[in-house]
């Protein structure tokens, strides 16, 4: 299928009884499992609107009763698809010169992805290139590669070889895919490209501006595409605008900066690619710090001792980034006491140093550390640190009873700090890993996901608390802003409580009347988890009332004697102070719903020209889970019509579980569907209906004499493909065959030598691998009834089968024909079988078949180890009797 269509996959559950009460769809490499919340996948039917080439697989339904192994079937997803080919032009890296084309070797490689693997045709000009037609020439696929390349090699380079080359990439037309060409003209000027980029680099601007990237291309045949690029995969300002080589980006930003590159490329060499950056100015995290005399063990400032105040700053470019300082507004200089030092341009962040010795009275007031860039452009980042006597370092306190706190889920909680001092530094909040290897393993995380947050009032605010958002929390200060000493922390221990969680949630429970019960309702967490309390209810009505025992997780409410009152919903809620957590039962007579067997042999019949019966089998879920089903309500309507006919199908015995119970439909008008609704009634009422469609077929050779195919008519009378298999038998004819078929191997004409004559065979080419199968089914043959009556169990009717094959090539798998046998089990019988390769004509086979009961014949081909390995098989001929000069090798 290409990749434009809606795929629909059905799985029927047929011959269990019970039904299945699980059906899923799974996908190997897991595709179809990927697609969580999609709730077809447990449904009959997997839908899959536009589907892509990424899911192609093998699709897997599993259903399950809960008796015996699950049942699986599988079908294989072709998705097929064929991009345009790309050629690009090499040369041999050892022969490089100046001038591309002066070398005597050249290489054009075209790549095209698609499924099935692509064919490739090389085309100079209209003469079509192979290998071994022109000495010069050379053509190959390279090492390592499965059929996705194909490299035309020219050697030693001719004037004939600069000519126009095409590549076609063909699958051959499957799906309706057309072939697709690329072309490349290839000439003395070829040349990989070269570029130049007309700006400076690195390109400086202010933010606001408008700047424009210039790259031209200073070489290249034929002319290359020029684009840009920015590093890192990142996508280009949505305001930029590409033409041609030139990109404009108008009010440049400084999320805009980085590295961008010009990429050339004309599909000779390599790209060519010239890359610049882009450094919008700016000041960035403009902070500082207060550092007392280290030299002694004292976090304050006092007089007499050393003090460093640090200013530090983020700028782009960093080696433009220049201080000054100011002392209560009046500028400072550098001197023996007040000593200004600066980091190296090279380093970024820049930083800055004031380092205040011996410390006067009279070096009390405000600093200012003023940040800007050489080229201006931008606005001055000032930052204002004031020294005085009441200038002293930080210390931090929980306020009393905020240091244990109890919320409940969903409210909003404030954690609070409080910090003294003068400058106040910025509080960073962090979470203490609980202690245990499993939860030290896993990073204790801030409730924004961060591992770290930031505070200037102290206070952290989390909003719609939950659960995991219990534990301890520290509060800490931060070194910037505020006094460089060792940071002061103190811990907040944070419990959130919540309502019980219980199972189950809700639950359906099927009971008959006068049956005892019980009902539990679950504990699964909790907190608090002490002091839980537990109400049942039927409906409004108040049954019972308790309270949890610290050993008990769980709680029962028992029915001794179900009566009519006792049918309805059922709760249990257990309660906390957080909450209450609800268990709901609904109690209900009602019966399951009946599930149709599609497997009934022969279910359909017909009498009379005009109408047809059909037998209708069902088996009843659980039966016995509530009172015995009395009757089942019959509906019954023509698709085509809107009215329904009703009646009742009364049941005289108590039905067993598995039993398989029958009701024969006549009079259904032919060739109309119908819908059957079937609906089992109980003392208690209607149960659960469920529905099916019966579609009208005509019977196949409802008494079997003679058959006879030569696969002329396109109906193939009415042999079918074999839906479990790798790939299909196609019907040929030589006067149709595609120009394209694999050389040394099928049929030229029928078996009886004309080329207009059709016959099945099987296509090995790729995308079918070695042991791939494909099934051809015949109809299915009802025995003639006169020979099965007049025939002994030891004597079973005997038929031939005969029929033509041809089995011409070096890679031949094998032919097998198989008696399929279709009474209350399935079974496959060997009748014939031949591998190798019988050379090129038609042989004929003819073999005794002895069926006990309906059958099939199945034709299987086997796909050899190579492409040449087509089988073909014609005039497929059943009569009675034994046959008659059987040829050899025939069994």
């Amino acid at each position: 299928m290409d990749v434009l269509t809606v795929t629909i996959f059905t799985c029927e559950p047929g011959g269990a009884r019970p039904g299945p009460t699980a059906i899923r769809w799974t996908k190997t490499a897991g595709g179809a499992s990927d697609r969580q919340g999609d709730s077809s996948l447990h449904n009959e039917t997997l839908k899959i609107q536009t589907i892509t080439r990424h899911q192609g697989g093998r699709y897997y339904c599993k259903a399950e009763n809960g008796l015996g192994s699950p049942a699986i079937r599988s079908i294989r997803v072709d998705v097929y698809y064929l991009d345009d080919p790309v050629i690009t032009v090499h040369q041999s890296v050892g022969e490089a010169k100046e001038q591309f084309y002066f070398e005597r070797t050249v290489f054009l490689r075209c790549v095209a992805n698609s499924n099935p693997p692509v064919h490739y045709t090389w085309r100079r000009g209209r003469e079509v290139l192979t290998q071994g037609s022109d000495s010069g020439v050379e053509i190959y696929e390279p090492f390592f590669t499965q059929g996705e390349t194909k490299i035309l090699k020219l050697k030693n380079l001719r004037p004939q070889d600069y000519a126009d080359y095409t590549c076609i990439s063909s699958v051959r037309n499957v799906c309706g895919i057309g072939d697709k060409s690329a072309h490349f003209s290839l000439n003395n000027r070829t040349a990989p490209p070269s570029i130049k980029l007309l700006l400076d680099d690195p390109l400086v601007v202010n933010p606001g501006e408008t700047i424009t990237l210039v790259c031209v291309a200073s070489g290249g045949d034929p002319p290359p595409t020029l684009t840009w690029v920015k590093a890192g995969g990142e996508e280009l300002p949505k305001r930029s605008v590409i033409n041609g080589g030139t990109l404009t980006i108008p009010g440049v930003t400084v999320d805009d900066g980085g590295a961008y590159s010009c990429v050339a490329s004309n599909n000779v060499g390599n790209p060519a690619k010239k890359s610049t950056t882009i450094l919008v100015r700016g000041l960035r995290k403009g902070r500082f710090w207060i550092t007392p005399d280290p030299y002694h063990n004292d976090d304050n400032i006092q007089i007499g001792r050393e003090v460093k105040i640090s200013c530090q700053v983020e700028a782009t470019p960093p080696e433009e980034l220049q201080f000054s300082w100011l002392k209560n507004g009046r500028p400072l200089r550098s001197s023996e006491r007040m000593v200004i030092t600066h980091t190296d341009t090279d380093v970024s962040p820049g930083t800055t140093n004031l380092d205040i010795i011996d410390l006067k009275f009279t070096d009390f007031g405000t600093y200012t550390c003023v940040a800007s860039l050489r080229n201006g452009g931008i606005p001055e980042i000032s930052i204002d640190v004031n020294i005085s006597s009441t200038t002293v370092p930080p210390e931090l306190t929980v306020p009393r009873g905020r240091s244990h706190l109890i919320a409940q889920e969903g409210d909003t909680v404030d954690l609070q700090c409080l910090v003294s001092g003068k400058p106040k530094p910025i509080i960073l909040w962090s979470r203490v890993e609980e202690s245990g290897a499993a939860a030290a393993a896993a990073a204790a995380l801030m409730p924004d996901g961060s591992a770290q947050t930031e505070s200037y009032d102290g206070v952290l605010r989390i909003n719609n608390v939950t659960r995991e958002m219990s534990g301890t929390y520290r509060c800490q200060t931060s070194q910037y802003n505020g006094f460089n000493v060792k940071p002061r922390e103190a811990l907040i221990q944070l419990v959130v409580q919540f309502p019980p969680t219980v199972e189950p949630v809700y639950t359906e429970i099927r009971q008959a009347l006068g049956r005892a019960f019980s009902l539990t309702c679950r504990l699964l967490r909790a907190h608090p988890a002490r002091l839980l309390r537990y109400e049942w209810k039927l409906g409004s009505r108040l049954l019972t009332v308790g309270q949890f025992s610290d050993q008990k997780d769980d709680t029962s409410y028992h029915v001794r004697a179900l009566n009519r009152e006792g049918y309805g919903e059922y709760t249990c809620d257990i309660t906390n102070e957080a909450g209450a957590g609800r268990c709901t039962f609904l109690v209900t007579g009602k019966a399951y719903p009946p599930e149709f067997y599609y497997d009934t042999y022969s279910a359909l019949w017909q009498n009379r020209p005009r109408v047809y019966g059909f037998k209708l089998q069902w088996t009843q879920m659980e039966p016995n889970a509530v009172d015995r089903i009395l009757a089942y309500r019959l509906g019954i309507r023509q698709m085509s019509q809107s009215r329904w006919w009703e009646q009742e199908i009364p049941m005289e015995a108590t039905i067993q579980k598995g039993e398989l119970l029958t009701y024969n439909l006549t009079e259904l008008v032919k060739p109309e569907s119908y819908l059957v609704r079937l609906t089992p009634i109980t003392r208690y009422g209607e149960g659960d209906a469920t529905e099916r469609i019966i579609t009208y077929s005509a019977p196949v050779n409802p008494h079997l004499r003679e058959f006879q195919c030569g696969f002329e008519d396109e109906a193939l009378c009415l042999f079918s493909q074999d839906k479990t298999d790798e790939f299909d038998w196609t019907r040929h004819s030589a006067a149709t065959r595609d120009t394209k078929y694999t050389p040394n191997t099928g049929p030229s004409s029928d078996h009886t030598g004309s080329k207009q004559g059709f016959y099945m065979y099987i296509e090995t080419s790729r995308p079918r691998l070695e042991g791939d199968k494909a099934r051809l089914l015949s109809p299915t043959f009802n025995m003639n009834s006169k020979t099965t009556s007049s025939s002994s169990v030891n004597n079973n009717p005997t038929y031939c089968f005969a029929f033509f094959y041809h089995m011409y090539g070096k890679h031949i798998g094998a032919l097998n024909v198989f008696l399929r046998q279709k009474g209350q089990t399935v079974t496959d019988t060997s009748v014939w079988s031949l591998t190798g390769n019988q050379g090129d004509r038609w042989r004929q086979a003819k073999v005794n078949i002895h069926p006990t009961t309906a059958f099939q014949m199945v034709m299987e081909g086997v796909r050899g180890a190579g492409i040449e390995g087509d089988i073909a098989i014609d005039d497929v001929t059943i009569e009675e009797g034994e046959c008659k000069d059987p040829p050899p090798n025939s069994e």
